[in-house]
């Protein structure tokens, strides 16, 4: 098993605290590796088995316990006295009335409790409710391009290897295949699996012929503005007469809330507020937007690669927004507690003006600013910014 070693070290400092460990993310992208992984951590630890209790609800196994009544009882019949027992519930949403039994673990027990979800739901409602500073959640991403050239074991360049994390992304299940073709119809598969059961099933879409014309569109406009009023112009003009704001709205809520999206807002640096035009949104893997519109690395590169960044600033624990100073746009400002971050990312520095330096420049306040590129010929230092090569910051 070759271990992610960001996630076990988040899921360390947590351990044996009060908090209930939520571990979301989009389907496929590892949470369940992740959950295996830091069991047998614990079992290396010196954790007895018996101490365990591991429930995959994806697996017809459990089948009979996806009632809080069912699932309480099982726990509790296993429940060594005197002993910490560690919970693991995979996919847990699937229990009907389960944020009950999550508490009733916690309060009535001595528990160590993981839990994992393919939606954002699992954050909300009555598990907020019940558990209001008392929970943390650990978010899990496809694969990092550090991770991507472990699981691979390529000999290649890295920058040629890069490449192919552009195409191909970073799920783990799609890392681990060598033939182009299994590649294609894995990311095929987990696409239409995130879109019929994260999205469908669980808001009993009416129209999935319209979720999915929004979702391509998503895909095929990362990195550029987006607005609800927008895409429903754009399917109009398509045909779609009858498509309102409203659904539209709805339909980028539900696929964000299924991970496959995620929306970044703009923010007023000098008026320090969010503005509430148009946000940028990002996808959760490249190769899942490159095998749905069947393009390449090579298409809209510059904005494949700034998607890229994003992730991975989420990945490294920031909160990220799109800047706008004046008339400046600030690809990112990335913020974690007191930490203060700019990013401007390019395909290469333009020749005819200084635009993207420019805009780092426009900057008044002593944070670090950063331009990352993708051409190695840029790499240096301009008017005080550091400008670094994207494989290079993201295997720093």
């Amino acid at each position: 098993m070759v271990v992610r070693q960001l996630y076990l070290k988040r899921l360390k400092k947590y351990q044996d605290t009060e908090f209930v460990k939520v571990i979301t993310g989009v389907r496929r992208s590892g949470k369940t590796y992740v959950l295996r992984m830091f069991r047998d951590y614990l079992r290396d630890s010196g954790i007895l088995a018996e101490q365990i209790i591991f429930l995959n609800f994806e697996s017809m196994k459990y089948g009979d316990l996806l009632t809080k009544e069912a699932l309480y009882q099982y726990v509790t019949d296993r429940v060594i006295s005197g002993k910490k027992m560690y919970l693991f519930f995979d996919e847990v949403q699937r229990v009907v009335g389960w944020e009950d039994a999550i508490n009733s673990f916690r309060v009535d027990f001595d528990t160590d409790i993981y839990v994992s979800g393919s939606n954002a739901s699992l954050l909300s409602g009555e598990l907020a409710t019940l558990l209001t500073g008392r929970m943390v959640e650990i978010p899990v991403y496809p694969l990092s391009f550090k991770e991507f050239m472990t699981f691979t074991q390529t000999s290649k360049n890295p920058d040629l290897a890069f490449n192919d994390y552009v195409t191909e992304g970073g799920f783990p299940a799609v890392a681990l295949v060598t033939d182009p073709e299994v590649k294609r119809s894995v990311l095929d598969g987990i696409y239409s699996s995130i879109l019929l059961r994260d999205v469908n099933e669980r808001a009993a879409v009416r129209n999935d012929t319209l979720l999915t014309q929004v979702a391509a569109y998503l895909l095929s406009e990362i990195g550029n503005p987006i607005s609800g009023n927008k895409i429903a112009g754009v399917l109009k003009n398509d045909g779609w007469s009858k498509v309102g704001v409203t659904s539209v709205l709805r339909y980028m809520q539900l696929l964000s809330e299924a991970f496959i999206f995620y929306p970044a807002r703009r923010y007023d640096l000098r008026g320090k507020n969010y503005l509430r035009s148009t946000a940028k949104y990002y996808a959760v893997d490249t190769g899942l937007r490159n095998v749905t519109l069947n393009r390449n690395y090579q298409d809209n590169f510059g904005h494949q690669i700034e998607n890229i960044v994003y992730l991975e600033l989420l990945r490294r624990g920031y909160r990220v927004d799109v800047g706008k100073y004046d008339e400046q746009e600030i690809d990112f400002v990335a913020r974690r507690g007191a930490e203060v971050a700019y990013y401007q990312v390019t395909r290469q520095l333009p020749t005819a003006d200084n635009r993207e330096i420019g805009n780092l420049q426009a900057l008044t306040d002593n944070y670090p600013k950063t331009l990352i590129t993708a051409n190695r010929m840029d790499v240096g230092e301009v008017l005080g910014i550091p400008i670094v090569h994207i494989v290079d910051w993201l295997l720093g």
